[in-house]
């Protein structure tokens, strides 16, 4: 029988507690969304005609070798550094197209153009119609559209930027549709670890470019989108199998746990559906110290995210395969790094060493003040390659603690309406994803060195720092007076009491 397999998965994963499972699932369901979106910032590189750097300036730092000039000056060897030669320009990858700078960046923030679009609502939808039906969707949608991305390409570049477009409408529900399910399903002491688990993103960066690296060189860019397609669909499969909207719709959880979940999150989630008090919110200075600290985040995020791989290899001289597993490298230690905060933090709210709001601004120095410093860093770090891969490592490694900032302070300001207020800081966030690639655009239209990367380090880590220094001054991890209407003669939910203990599997 066909479906004795999965049948055995099920019975398998039901004697693990729901919510790990249900954990699991968010995780996968992150990881396929980063592997759709990623791969186009290495696929391309094997789908245009490469870019020839032109002859640096005086002291442009470029990797390449060392020639020396014809003569000396006052006893002195005159230096000339060469650019770097074009190492995939002769290689067949499959068909390659004239798009210029400018439109290989109106291809990569093609994404985020239609992330925007669907980010706003995407919570008010998951919390009207149910996280698990949006998701799902989501990802079976994603999959077809990311299958017809070599056709697409056939068309010419606006057809692709179309495609990439409609990928980034699907892609834009699905954050605020899992906070809503981790506002639903994630107990108090437990919200650091589930809030992790939506680094599977980051996991789908480190393993989608160095895998898209080597499917392009061993099969051709276009099965670089087939396969993460057929993966995004399984993914989609088990999502509706596994996962539900809350635990008293799941179909298997067991009646202690289902009742240990409702017990910890107390009255903090209201049975009803609630409309989001939009007024209340954008006048909230925690919300606007937010939305301002998310900005920060998905701007360093998103920048090394569209721009690292062609750092890798067009500064620092690395071939396709290579520049992608090194440009994902950042990405292992983030979310490592992540897992690691999140523990911590639980670790921390559980014993009440710290309030609440005094984590989530404490931990700012490390999601946001030292990966700012760390880009400060690479400026004046000198050209050594893997000297400057191990300061993006290091600046994206300790961003990993937004698990504990950012990424979480939706679910403490507002439970209710977690998902609402990530989509809001998500939508303003997002458009760092297009605005960033513009930038490097406009540096690197010329010469791609790394003095023209300097500015684009310089402009990141203000885009960390700033912000942090904001939140730190206006944020708050306190339960917001608008987090429920006073409908039932009160005005202010309470926070949640610790989570009773007794024969829980921890998650």
């Amino acid at each position: 029988m066909v479906l004795n397999p999965v049948v055995t998965v099920i019975k398998a994963a039901d004697r693990i507690p729901t919510r790990f499972n249900v954990g699991m699932m968010l995780f996968m369901s992150c990881f396929v969304s980063y592997m759709l979106r990623v791969n186009m910032s290495v696929n391309i590189l094997a789908m245009v005609n490469p870019t020839k750097n032109l002859q640096p300036k005086a002291g442009a730092l470029v990797a390449g070798p060392i020639s020396y000039g014809n003569g000396t000056s006052d006893g002195n060897e005159t230096v000339v550094l060469s650019p770097k030669p074009i190492t995939e320009e002769n290689m067949d990858y499959g068909p390659r197209y004239n798009w210029s700078q400018h439109d290989q960046s109106i291809i990569l923030g093609a994404y985020f153009y239609g992330y925007l679009v669907t980010s706003l609502p995407g919570g008010v939808l998951a919390e009207k119609f149910g996280g698990r039906t949006v998701v799902g969707l989501t990802h079976a949608v994603s999959a077809l559209v990311t299958a017809l991305t070599p056709l697409a390409a056939n068309y010419g570049m606006w057809a692709v930027v179309i495609n990439r477009a409609l990928l980034g409408i699907c892609g834009g529900l699905l954050y605020p549709a899992l906070h809503c399910l981790i506002s639903k399903w994630a107990p108090p002491n437990e919200k650091g670890k589930f809030v992790s688990t939506l680094m599977g993103g980051t996991f789908g960066t480190v393993v989608t470019w160095p895998l898209v690296g080597i499917l392009i060189e061993s099969l051709g860019w276009a099965f670089a989108f087939y396969v993460p397609a057929v993966i995004a669909a399984l993914v989609a499969a088990f999502w509706m199998i596994i996962v539900a909207d809350t635990p008293d719709k799941h179909p298997r959880i067991r009646k202690e746990e289902q009742d240990f979940i409702v017990k910890s999150l107390g009255d903090s989630i209201s049975k009803q559906k609630l409309l989001p008090p939009i007024a209340k919110m954008m006048t909230s200075p925690p919300f606007l110290a937010l939305l301002v600290l998310h900005f920060g985040n998905l701007w360093g995020l998103y920048f090394l995210l569209t721009a690292a791989p062609k750092f890798m290899s067009e500064v620092l001289g690395f071939k396709l395969a290579k520049a992608g597993f090194l440009a994902a490298l950042p990405y292992l230690a983030r979310a490592l790094a992540a897992f690691g905060f999140g523990t911590i933090g639980d670790c921390l709210r559980k014993k009440s060493f710290f309030s609440v709001t005094a984590m989530r601004k404490s931990f700012c120095l490390f999601s946001h003040i030292i990966p700012g410093l760390f880009l400060v860093g690479l400026i004046y770090a000198g050209f050594d390659p893997y000297v400057c891969v191990a300061i993006i490592t290091l600046s994206l490694g300790f961003n990993g603690a937004s698990t504990m900032t950012n990424l979480q302070n939706s679910q403490d300001l507002a439970p209710n309406f977690a998902g609402t207020l990530y989509g809001v800081i998500n939508f303003v966030g997002t458009t760092s994803g297009f605005i960033s690639p513009m930038l490097v655009a406009h540096f690197t239209a010329e010469r791609s060195t790394m003095d023209e990367w300097q500015y684009i380090f310089g402009i990141g880590a203000a885009a960390y720092i700033l912000p942090a220094l904001v939140f730190v001054i206006f944020g708050s991890g306190a339960v917001q007076k608008w987090n429920e209407p006073d409908q039932h003669g009160r005005s202010q939910q309470q926070q949640p009491e610790a989570s009773a203990k007794q024969g829980q599997a921890s998650f």
